[in-house]
């Protein structure tokens, strides 16, 4: 059974466009250099309702299974992701759900 992957990133204030650039780039390389993969997409909030609680970045990873999200996890090119990540977020969400 497919797995979705919904991470919601708010940036630190001093996070500039050009590293906020560089980590979606970044996080959009994950789906080539990580097996188990199915689907990528993301893009940044545009809701009219101002319910987003500061969250700006929302990013959907669909994987073949559970096993690809637990590989994924650990996966040493999510883990040097997550520390380019790490110094620059505000807050972070993120749900699984299967499909």
């Amino acid at each position: 059974m497919a797995l979705r992957h919904i991470v919601l990133l708010r940036f630190a204030p001093d996070t500039s466009a050009m590293e906020r650039a560089g980590i979606e780039t970044a996080f959009e390389a994950l789906a080539a250099q990580i097996g188990g993969i199915t689907a990528f997409e993301w893009g940044t909030d545009i809701s009219p309702e101002g319910l987003s609680k500061g969250f700006t970045h929302a990013f959907l990873l669909t994987f073949n299974d559970v096993a690809a999200r637990d590989a994924y996890l650990p996966h040493p090119a999510h883990q040097a992701f997550v520390a380019r990540l790490k110094p620059h977020l505000a807050d972070v969400l993120v749900l699984d759900y299967p499909v």
